[in-house]
C-alpha cells in the first residue's frame, strides 16, 4: 500500500512539474530573514565618491535604501525591464560621453516606464512639453517623441552636457535634472556652498540622487538584496523590422494590417504615435517598428 501511495505521488508530482512549465509564472522579491541588509559604506556616483563620513548625508542614503529594498513591487519592475531598456540608453550615454550611472536616473524618473506625472511630465526621461520642444523633440496631437526611448535619451543627454557645461560636477548636474540649473545654481549662491551633499534642498531635490545611489546599488546587486530574479522572467526587446514612413497614414488601424500586425501591437512598439493617423508634411518623414516576432 505505501508503495502505491509513493508511485501516486511521484505521478502526482510530475504533472504538476508538467502542467507548471505551460506557464509563465510571475517574480517575487525573496523574503529577507534579516530586516538590516548591509551595504558598503561608500558608494560613487559617476565615479564622485558620497561622503557618507557625514552624518546626514549617512542617514538619507541609509533612507533610500531602506525605502528601495521594501518597494519590492517597483523594484522588481525596474530590474524586469532594465533588461530591455538599459541596452537601448547605455550606448547613447556613451556617445554622448555621460556617465553610464544615469541610466539610474532614468529609473528613479519614471521606473523605466512611459509614465506621465502629475505635472504633464511624460516618458522614460520625464519631459515636459516646453524643454521637449527645447531639445527638439516633437510634441503634438498626433506625435510625442518624450514617449520614443531613442529620441528622449538623446534630448536627455543633451541637456546633461550642457549642465555638465555650467557646473563641471556630475552630481550636481543629477540634482539639476530634478530642481533645473536655476534652481540649483540659486541655492548654491545663496548657501555659498559648491557641493549637492553641502546644500540645504527642498525635499524631493534633497533625496533625488541618494534615490539614484540606491537603485544603482540594488540593480546592481539583485540577489544580494533578495531580488533574485530567473532570467528567463527579465523583460527582453521582441525583434523589429523598420518602416519608413513619408507619406499621410489617414488610418493607422489598416496600416497596422497591412503590415500583418494589429493596431495594439503597432502602438505597443510605437508608444510616440498617439492619434489613430499619422500625419506627414512635406519633406518630414517617420520611422515605424513593426514586431516579426511575438504576434
Amino acid at each position: 500500500m505505501e508503495l502505491k501511495s509513493n508511485v501516486k505521488k511521484a505521478i502526482r508530482i510530475g504533472l504538476i512539474l508538467v502542467v507548471s512549465s505551460l506557464f509563465i509564472y510571475a517574480t517575487s522579491t525573496t523574503v529577507m530573514r534579516y530586516v538590516h541588509v548591509p551595504y558598503s559604506a561608500q558608494m560613487n556616483f559617476a565615479s564622485e565618491d558620497v561622503p557618507s563620513n557625514i552624518s546626514d548625508v549617512k542617514e538619507r542614503l541609509d533612507r533610500e535604501m531602506v525605502v528601495n529594498l521594501n518597494l519590492h513591487s517597483t523594484t522588481t519592475f525596474a530590474i524586469k525591464r532594465a533588461n530591455r531598456a538599459f541596452p537601448i540608453i547605455e550606448p547613447i550615454l556613451a556617445k554622448h560621453g555621460i556617465p553610464d550611472d544615469f541610466k539610474y536616473l532614468a529609473v528613479i524618473e519614471s521606473n523605466l516606464a512611459n509614465a506621465v506625472s502629475p505635472a504633464g511630465a511624460r516618458g522614460v526621461w520625464q519631459f515636459m512639453k516646453p524643454t521637449a520642444l527645447e531639445f527638439g523633440m516633437e510634441v503634438s496631437e498626433e506625435v510625442d517623441e518624450r514617449y520614443d526611448l531613442v529620441k528622449s535619451t538623446e534630448a536627455a543627454c543633451q541637456y546633461l552636457n550642457r549642465a555638465y557645461k555650467k557646473f563641471g560636477n556630475w552630481t550636481l548636474v543629477a540634482a539639476s535634472y530634478n530642481a533645473g540649473m536655476a534652481g540649483v545654481q540659486k541655492v548654491l549662491d545663496n548657501q555659498q556652498v559648491s557641493s549637492y551633499y553641502d546644500a540645504h534642498l527642498n525635499e524631493e531635490t534633497s533625496r533625488y540622487v541618494f534615490r539614484i545611489l540606491a537603485m544603482k546599488e540594488i540593480m546592481k546587486n539583485p540577489e544580494k538584496y533578495g531580488f533574485s530574479i530567473p532570467k528567463e522572467a527579465l523583460y527582453s526587446s521582441v525583434a523589429t523590422k523598420k518602416v519608413l514612413i513619408e507619406s499621410t497614414i489617414s488610418d493607422l488601424s489598416a496600416f497596422a494590417k497591412e503590415q500583418g500586425i494589429n493596431y495594439k501591437l503597432l502602438k505597443w512598439h510605437n508608444p510616440w504615435l498617439r492619434d489613430s493617423k499619422l500625419t506627414v508634411s512635406a519633406g518630414k518623414s517617420y520611422i515605424v517598428e513593426i514586431p516579426t516576432e511575438g504576434i
